[in-house]
């Protein structure tokens, strides 16, 4: 609210939750979901305290639809000028450097944390709460006929329930303000409950009981069928219609909480936020009831477990999401490459050839003479690389006998055979022709005789 001021936001919200009351509480008169006078003559008896707990359950709802309406308005108002901002600062040339939280103030994900953050909440969620109170008005006046009441004055009972609601709605919304999640999760909890109702009231119509009104979080399929229920107090479908949704949204409405570290304890809790509007309903309106008939009872057996199944569904969320971090996290330690420290040496397996002093030596051949070349000027260090070579010479025969199979002994070295100077050496063989040989014997005799003149 830096740049609209907090003035502008308590007023947004109050405006959002008015309208929501409203919008409402005209779609649940305009369908029927909520009837004061039922047309039926067996619903008159439960037609009034279901009205009391849509009653007390729409504002609370609206007063947290408006407070957190009003601040994702105000984020996206101030993220607007940021960008603006951030955009004049990239085409203009700048001579000083951007500092990280400059830089990174426009592209995080997250808000950024706002100064007297609890104190700015609360302002929030009261604003909506004085918006709220126009469902009051709207609900009080339709109330004053309606029939089964336990009282002399409906009309003021359906105001208290109203007001009930709307101080448990601003207890909700300051958690929502601060947990996106818990946020989600009451909106989406709420888009469920329309359309149970709606669906409920469509069916009503279809099998000929009129607008009889619906109840809040249930669908009786068939109540007076047998197999639908369980010792005679709890109303499967129902139960299923209550508990299996409050599981779903749960996870779903946590799950992109629960990815960020610091987000995750909140994104676990969040699965009550919704479910709990509805319980607190019901048990604000239990003791409205002059009969409590099956059906109702079910209900209100089923609700708190709801509540419990909304707190299962987020923790899961968290807990798939933690070992999803612990998962990256080890396949990142065993990509990262081993770390080596002190020199290292690589010893070669089998040593083909070495050379020394003007010998060479292959493995596995013997060695052959080479006739040594002239010594070169010694060069300072000279000695020191020629004993490094014989050495590596000499352990040549030792690798080679290491590389050999374990079944054969090391390959014998066979020495050059030696040069007797008493015996005459043997004259290569020729292909020259015999005859031609002789030829040029006899000319170099002629030519070398003496001429007389």
């Amino acid at each position: 609210m830096a740049r609209q001021g907090w003035g502008v936001s308590i007023v947004t919200a109050i405006g959002v939750a008015a309208g929501a009351g409203a919008a409402q509480l005209g779609f649940g008169y305009g369908l029927g979901v909520i009837a004061w006078t039922p047309t039926e003559a067996g619903a008159t008896d439960t037609a009034w305290a279901d009205g009391l707990a849509w009653a007390t359950w729409l504002a609370a709802s609206s007063t947290v639809l408006g407070a957190v309406c009003a601040q994702r308005l105000h984020h996206r108002g101030a993220s607007r000028p940021a960008e603006a901002d951030s955009s004049d600062s990239a085409t203009t040339p700048s001579t000083e450097a951007e500092t990280p939280e400059s830089a990174l103030g426009t592209t995080g994900a997250e808000p950024p944390v706002e100064r007297h953050g609890l104190l700015r909440r609360v302002a929030l969620a009261l604003g909506a709460g004085i918006g709220g109170l126009v469902t009051v008005l709207l609900i009080a006046v339709p109330a004053r006929v309606a029939t089964g009441a336990d009282t002399g004055t409906p009309q003021r009972t359906a105001a208290v329930q109203a007001t009930l609601g709307i101080l448990l709605g601003v207890v909700v919304a300051i958690w929502a303000l601060r947990s996106r999640a818990a946020a989600v999760n009451v909106t989406a909890t709420a888009a469920w409950l329309w359309l149970l109702a709606v669906v409920s009231v469509i069916d009503g119509v279809r099998v000929g009981r009129g607008l009889t009104g619906a109840q809040l979080g249930t669908w009786h399929l068939d109540p007076d069928h047998s197999h639908y229920w369980i010792g005679g107090q709890l109303y499967w479908p129902g139960a299923l219609l209550a508990l299996v949704p409050a599981l779903l949204i749960g996870v779903l409405a946590a799950r992109r909480a629960a990815r960020s570290t610091g987000h995750r304890v909140g994104a676990a809790a969040s699965g009550a936020a919704g479910p709990v509007l509805v319980a607190l309903a019901y048990l604000t309106t239990l003791p409205h009831w002059s009969t409590l008939g099956p059906a109702q009872l079910s209900t209100q057996l089923v609700a708190p477990y709801a509540v419990i199944a909304g707190v299962g569904g987020s923790v899961l969320a968290a807990v798939l999401a933690e070992r999803a971090d612990r998962h990256r996290a080890t396949l990142r330690g065993t990509a990262s490459p081993a770390t080596t420290t002190g020199p290292t040496s690589t010893v070669e397996p089998e040593l083909t050839s070495a050379t020394a002093g003007g010998r060479t030596s292959t493995a596995g051949v013997p060695p052959t003479p080479v006739p040594e070349a002239d010594s070169a000027p010694s060069i300072p260090g000279s000695s020191t690389r020629a004993a490094g070579r014989r050495s590596r010479v000499d352990a040549a025969p030792q690798a080679t006998e290491a590389a050999s199979p374990p079944n054969e002994g090391p390959t014998p070295r066979v020495p050059a055979p030696r040069v007797d100077p008493d015996v005459p050496g043997v004259a290569p063989a020729t292909t020259e022709d015999p005859t031609s040989s002789a030829r040029r014997t006899r000319s170099t005799r002629r030519a070398t005789r003496p001429t007389t003149d």
